[in-house]
Parts: C-alpha cells; sequence; structure tokens
C-alpha cells in the first residue's frame, strides 16, 4: 500500500488532466490546419469552439497546464507600448530584381548563372524552381523543439521588429511544427493578405465612415506591426512559407524544391503555384502562365522569383554583396501609378446606387491602360482630400474596378470646391435619397430609371418573383440594347415577329417564351410585390405587405405610419415602400402591368383574419427533404402561417432537417430545438 496515498491519487489526476489537455491541443491542432491552410475543415465551426473552450476552461482552472503552443495563446498578449529589435541570426537578405519583364529577363538570369558556374554552352540546362513573389511582409519564425518562441519582421536585413504576440493571431501560422523536435529552425515567409479579405475590410470601413486602406500590402504590414495584438487579430491576416534561416539538429533537403515540400509536411503553408523546370525556357513559360492568370489570384504578386534548385550549386554560387547570385525576382508591370484627376462623373448602377467616377489622364497600371477609376461614394472621397486636378494614386490589382486611393502631397495652385452629389438622377431625373446613417446615394427612379432596367428586369423574371421562364441575362440584354424594352410593362408587349428575329432565339424559342410570360400574369399579391424589386423589400416582407393590406390599392395609398404597422415592417422598409408607390411614375408602371392582364386571388390578406395553426412559429429548412424540394417545404409552412428563417437562433421553433443537413442542425441539438423530418413535418402542418 502507498504510503501517501493522497499524494498518489493527486498525481494521477494530475497526470490525466496534463493528458487531456495534450490531447485537446493536438485536435485543435490538427483541425486548425485543415481549416486555414488545407481549406478541408472535418468538422463544423461549433464543434471546434466547443473543444475550443473546453480546453480554455482546463488552463484556467489549471494554469501549469497552459503551453506556449496551446490555441488559447493565439490572442493573449497585452499591449506593448513599442516593438522590441530582434537580431536575425541569419541575415534576411534580398533578392535582385530583374525589372525586364520579358522573356530576356529570364534569359539574362540563367546566362549569368551559366556563367558564374563556369559551364561551356553544350552542358546540360540549370534546374531551377520557380514560385510566386507575394506583395506582403516578410518574416522569420524561429522554432525551437517545434515550439514557435520568436517571430520578427526583416527590417532592415540585419535587425527588425518582434511581432511574436501578432503572430500567434494568424491562423495559418502553426504554434507547433509536426515532427520537429530540432532545437532550432527558423521559417521565412510572407505575411499577406487576400483580395477578397481587403475589399470586404474596407467596405466595413466605408459603412462605419472610418479610414480606408489604400492597398493589401500595406494594410498587412500595418496590421503586424500594431503594438495591440488584439487590433491585430482584427485583420484577415494569411501566410506563406518560402525559405529558411537559423538551422540547428535539421537536416536541410538537397534541393529547394524538396525544401518546400518538407515545410508543407510541417504544417506550414506553402503556396501551391510553384513548379521546377529544366533550363531558361521553363522559366518563361511559369513566368508568362502566371502573368495570364495573375488577376485570378487571390492575392496580390508583383512577379516571380527564380532560384537555382539544388542547394549545392547555391552554395558554389554565392552571395553578391547583400543578394544571392542563384536567386533573382522577375517582376510584372506595378499595380498603382500616378496620374492627373481630370473630371469626376457620376455612374448609376443596375441598384440605383450613385457612384463618383474619376476621369483620369490614362496610365498604365497593373496590365492595362487606365482611363477611369472608381471613388467609391462621396464620404469617402472627402476623406481622401481629392478634388478635380490633383495628382492622385491609382491602383488596379487582379480583376478588383480600378480606384483612386489618394491623392499625392502637394499645395493646389488655387482653390478647388469639393465636389457634391447631384440631387436629381442624371440617368432619370428622379430624386436622390441617402438613407440616414448609410453612405450611398441612390436614385429612386427604380422601374424607369434606364440605369437599372436590366437588373429590374431580371428581378421581376426570377422564379421567386414572377417567374418567367426562358428570361435570362443574355436575352434581357438583347431586349434592353436593342430597345424593345423600355418599362417592366413593354415584356409584356413584345411581338412574335421581333423576338424570333433576335440571336439565338429562332420561333421556337420566341413562342415559349411568350407562352410563359402569359402564365406568369397569374400569379399572387406577395410575388408581385416582390418582383417589382422595391429598395429592403424582400420575399417574406413582400409577402407580410400582401397579407396585411390584402388588396394592392390600399397599400399604394398608405402612408408610413399604416405600413409600420405590418409585423417585422421598421422606419426604413416603411419608408422606402411609401416612396416607391408616391413617386408618379413607378405608379403607372404598376398601373400599366395590371393593365396587361396580371392578376392574383382577391382579397389576398383575407386569411389574416382566420387564425392560422403555426402563426408566430419561426422555422429553419436544412438539408434535403425525400419529396419536397425547400420552395415546397417553405410554401407549406407559410400556408399554415409559419415562417421560415435562413438561421437558427433562440427564436427558433423547428429546425427541418433531410439528408446531408449540416451547422444549423448541430446548432439546434445544441440550443434544444425541435428537430423534424418531412414526415414530421406533414403531420404538424396536416399536409
Amino acid at each position: 500500500m502507498p504510503l501517501f496515498p493522497e499524494a498518489t491519487d493527486a498525481a494521477a489526476d494530475a497526470a490525466g488532466l496534463a493528458a487531456k489537455a495534450s490531447g485537446l491541443r493536438e485536435q485543435l491542432q490538427h483541425h486548425a490546419h485543415l481549416y486555414y491552410v488545407l481549406d478541408a475543415p472535418e468538422i463544423p465551426d461549433v464543434e471546434y469552439d466547443r473543444l475550443f473552450t473546453e480546453l480554455r476552461e482546463l488552463e484556467g482552472a489549471h494554469p501549469e497546464l497552459r503551453t506556449p503552443d496551446s490555441p488559447t495563446q493565439r490572442v493573449g498578449a497585452a499591449a506593448a507600448s513599442e516593438l522590441a529589435s530582434v537580431r536575425h541570426a541569419v541575415p534576411m537578405l534580398s533578392v535582385y530584381t530583374e525589372t525586364d519583364t520579358s522573356p530576356a529577363g529570364a534569359m539574362a538570369f540563367d546566362a549569368r548563372v551559366r556563367r558564374e558556374l563556369g559551364l561551356a554552352d553544350d552542358a546540360p540546362p540549370v534546374q531551377y524552381a520557380a514560385e510566386l513573389k507575394f506583395d506582403g511582409l516578410a518574416v522569420n519564425l524561429r522554432y525551437e523543439r517545434g515550439v514557435l518562441v520568436q517571430a520578427a519582421t526583416r527590417g532592415d536585413g540585419e535587425t527588425g521588429e518582434e511581432v511574436t504576440a501578432n503572430i500567434r493571431t494568424v491562423g495559418q501560422v502553426p504554434l507547433r511544427l509536426r515532427g520537429v523536435e530540432a532545437p532550432v529552425l527558423e521559417v521565412r515567409g510572407e505575411v499577406y493578405m487576400r483580395r477578397d479579405a481587403f475589399e470586404a475590410l474596407n467596405e466595413r470601413q466605408r459603412q462605419r465612415g472610418d479610414k480606408t486602406f489604400v492597398n493589401p500590402r500595406n494594410t498587412a504590414a500595418g496590421a503586424l506591426r500594431q503594438l495591440d495584438p488584439a487590433i491585430t487579430a482584427q485583420r484577415p491576416l494569411c501566410f506563406f512559407a518560402y525559405g529558411l534561416g537559423e538551422v540547428q539538429g535539421w537536416d536541410v533537403p538537397a534541393t529547394h524544391a524538396a525544401l518546400l515540400d518538407a515545410l508543407a509536411d510541417m504544417g506550414l503553408p506553402v503556396c501551391a503555384d510553384r513548379t521546377v523546370v529544366d533550363g531558361p525556357q521553363g522559366l518563361v513559360a511559369f513566368h508568362q502562365g502566371i502573368a495570364a492568370r495573375r488577376d485570378a489570384l487571390p492575392f496580390d504578386i508583383d512577379g516571380i522569383v527564380y532560384k537555382v534548385n539544388r542547394r549545392d550549386l547555391q552554395q558554389q554560387l554565392g552571395f553578391k554583396t547583400r543578394e544571392p547570385r542563384w536567386a533573382v525576382a522577375h517582376k510584372y508591370p506595378a499595380q498603382e501609378q500616378v496620374t492627373r484627376l481630370k473630371t469626376i462623373d457620376i455612374q448609376v448602377g443596375r441598384t440605383g446606387k450613385l457612384t463618383p467616377v474619376a476621369k483620369l489622364e490614362p496610365v498604365f497600371v497593373g496590365g492595362t491602360t487606365v482611363s477611369n477609376a472608381t471613388l467609391h461614394n462621396a464620404f469617402e472621397l472627402r476623406r481622401k482630400g481629392v478634388r478635380v486636378g490633383d495628382q492622385v494614386i491609382v491602383r488596379r490589382a487582379g480583376d478588383v474596378i480600378p480606384e483612386v486611393v489618394g491623392r499625392m502631397p502637394g499645395v493646389r495652385a488655387h482653390y478647388v470646391p469639393n465636389f457634391a452629389m447631384p440631387k436629381a438622377c442624371p440617368v432619370c431625373g428622379s430624386a436622390v435619397e441617402r438613407d440616414k446613417g448609410n453612405l450611398e446615394h441612390r436614385c429612386t427612379g427604380g422601374l424607369v430609371c434606364a440605369a437599372q432596367r436590366k437588373q429590374a428586369l431580371l428581378h421581376f423574371a426570377g422564379r421567386r418573383a414572377m417567374d418567367v421562364e426562358g428570361l435570362g441575362d443574355k436575352l434581357v440584354d438583347q431586349l434592353v440594347d436593342g430597345h424593345l424594352v423600355r418599362t417592366l410593362p413593354d415584356l409584356y408587349r413584345l411581338g412574335f415577329v421581333h423576338l424570333a428575329a433576335l440571336e439565338r432565339m429562332g420561333d421556337k424559342s420566341a413562342h415559349k417564351l411568350l407562352a410563359n410570360l402569359e402564365a406568369s400574369k397569374q400569379t399572387t399579391l406577395g410575388r408581385f410585390l416582390f418582383s417589382l424589386g422595391i429598395r429592403h423589400v424582400g420575399e417574406t416582407t413582400a409577402k407580410d405587405l400582401a397579407k396585411h393590406f390584402g388588396h394592392l390599392e390600399a397599400l399604394m395609398s398608405a402612408d408610413e405610419a399604416a405600413l409600420l404597422q405590418v409585423p417585422d415592417v421598421g422606419p426604413v422598409v416603411a419608408h422606402s415602400v411609401h416612396g416607391f408607390f408616391a413617386n408618379p411614375l413607378n405608379r403607372e408602371a404598376v398601373e400599366q402591368l395590371r393593365a396587361a392582364g396580371i392578376v392574383w386571388p382577391e382579397h389576398e390578406g383575407a386569411a389574416a383574419a382566420v387564425e392560422l395553426p403555426q402563426a408566430g412559429k419561426t422555422f429553419v429548412l436544412t438539408g434535403t427533404l425525400p419529396t419536397l424540394t425547400r420552395d415546397a417545404a417553405a410554401a407549406l409552412i407559410e400556408a399554415a402561417g409559419g415562417k421560415v428563417a435562413g438561421s437558427v437562433s433562440k427564436k427558433t421553433h423547428y429546425v427541418v432537417a433531410g439528408e446531408a443537413a449540416g451547422s444549423k442542425l448541430d446548432k439546434a441539438v445544441e440550443l434544444g430545438i425541435t428537430v423534424l423530418d418531412e414526415a414530421a413535418l406533414r403531420a404538424l402542418l396536416g399536409a
């Protein structure tokens, strides 16, 4: 019998808790790698959150179990007063830049390499590794025994700034490397920001009225150098590994390509756009191939990096001053340029949004000549301080619309007034409005504004609206561009001869479209209201309006106070609906549609007087049901007075789950919400 059984039990308990914490860390690290690096998650977010919470609570109760590589330590450091300096054990040297963007740039590099290696003209070609040159911020990650202990920026190459706490917030950076126990392994790579994340971030800034960011690279660099890691955590940063710094106790592979494969095996993100080629022609092909896909890449690059693949040849070539002779950066055209802002025009979008557009002196940027660039809205234009005549910075990256990101510093030669948004739509003359708290100006013309015509037609013909089968993008383009349709009522005046003469139409398709238009006239008031494209009025709100008022005439004459009596209709929707029907041109279009023969059951709202069995109940649909489509299931629910929502919350009454139900089912189970299959739904609704 143990002399001190209590001590033995305590030791066993401690060992059990340590094993549990270790197991949770391994699970979370595994799933974080799948999510952030491989983009192939195995579990829903709610399950990851559950594991994370369990580990955090365990570490909170037993702080001795907390380790530097724990996922709970990604955001935990306090704000710093300044960034500490870090001297690199191995200098982070720069790469020579070849600015000749033609194939000659690759040829010149290969010629230099062969000359330095003393190769004869008939010697075999040199093998090269080619990879992308990311437009971000270079960093050095120091791992000791596989655990991340320090991160530093490149700085001047000899000394950088410590950003360890900030790097921990980047989900793609592993806190522990897989299968690595080397005393020291420094990994070098690039912190960057995806274009879509950058655009979304700027859009959030615009909506809040805050300052927008200039470009993804500067934004990523600024985020990484924040003194408060909590701010860094709010910026969507990513990371790619591409090289090594100091190494102790780890056998470096014989080629650069094998090194990148090894880094990927450790759990580090390595860009898949890389190749190994023999000779300069392969480099040229890779450079040109990436150039053709550059706009489609999700992140910015400014060139390709070529490296001699074999490490022994790299060592033989050595360095020239502070640049390796065995590597070169082969650039692409710049994505930012300076030009003069000649004037500012207004563009009316397909949804009525008014956007100020800069008319520029043509400038070659991002691989194309740009003469127009967006200024987003009047408020951002003011924040940037841009006025006509200024020298401005223009950016074009990928398929993003060219934009003016700011003005060059300097004093204007004379006074130039600020640009003012028009009070009337420059296309149709309708009043321009800006919702309270919104940054966007919009044309109120709706159905009668030519700029919004195509969007209005496509929305009107949609499956959930008037359901005109066969009226798609290409046909709408032909109808509008050919001046056959100017307003919605014109759809019902289309003749067979003009339709059949359209490209890719023919007699059969023309007859079918006319038949579909005729069939669409039998509808419901809710569908008709939704088809009008009234701003802020979605499918559910349109049905609520139809149920409440019953007659179109009652709705059209309702003031905002009456509209606010409709369930779930607030001041913004009420103002939008009232404003739409107050426009005489919109009222005329609606009357012409009715005159064309569009009808719906009279007293559609009379059902509201009958007590429906599921009135006030909220349903959420997820997965695939055996016989009912999602639309059919929603129709049954709404016929019984229920409401179909898109997400699960504490206010949800039922979740209807079919095959391959996803995270909504998990959320329902977590919240204790009743889950129905199709049979149970039919029984509940009496269908």
